[in-house]
């Protein structure tokens, strides 16, 4: 149902699951196994797997031990590699232009961190005339509870709730599990 023309394929986007960014976030090894498990799905029903890194000055230097993907997951050749410095993965960024060149016009979101990454880059599809469906338990983040946010915990089952009702003239949002995860 994407609003955009002659876009019928589907995407796996795996946002920001970098050392850095992955350090001390709320159920770190099963979100990886989670992503894990989605990208040999993804792979093996022939879907594209496009793969975003967030570069910034502070943290995430281009090149740095904390700036590589975490060490379970490892793009495929010829996997698009889509680079970063904003929360919204389209934001001064090429994602939009790999997805077209891949008739690509529904997305199927996971990765780190929910409450910025995620969260923009999922409004930012739906936005742009995507269908956008999160990963339940494929997303997460880091505990920024000393600051007045709620737990990790919260964070993710908040963002479940408002994306699986979430909704746009046109397109789909939603929910889906690993397991429930479809890519057809």
């Amino acid at each position: 149902m994407t609003t955009l023309t002659d876009r019928p394929r589907t995407a796996l986007l795996v946002i920001d699951v970098q050392n850095g960014v992955m350090a001390g976030t709320h159920n770190r090894d099963a979100v990886v196994g989670n992503i894990a498990t989605l990208v040999e799905k993804a792979r093996g029903e022939g879907v594209d797997v496009v793969w975003v890194q967030h570069n910034s000055d502070e943290g995430l230097k281009k090149d740095s031990e904390e700036w590589q993907y975490v060490p379970e997951l490892v793009r495929a050749e010829g996997e698009a590699l889509v680079h970063k410095r904003y929360p919204d993965s389209f934001e001064a960024t090429d994602l939009e232009s790999v997805l077209a060149e891949r008739g690509i016009g529904r997305l199927i979101v996971s990765g780190a961190q929910t409450d910025e990454c995620i969260r923009s880059t999922l409004h930012g599809a739906i936005t742009r005339g995507y269908d956008a469906t999160l990963v339940a338990d494929a997303h997460t983040t880091e505990d920024l509870s000393e600051y007045g946010a709620p737990t990790p915990d919260l964070v993710i089952a908040h963002t479940n709730l408002y994306w699986e009702n979430h909704q746009a003239p046109g397109r789909t949002a939603g929910i889906t599990t690993t397991a429930e995860a479809k890519f057809g």
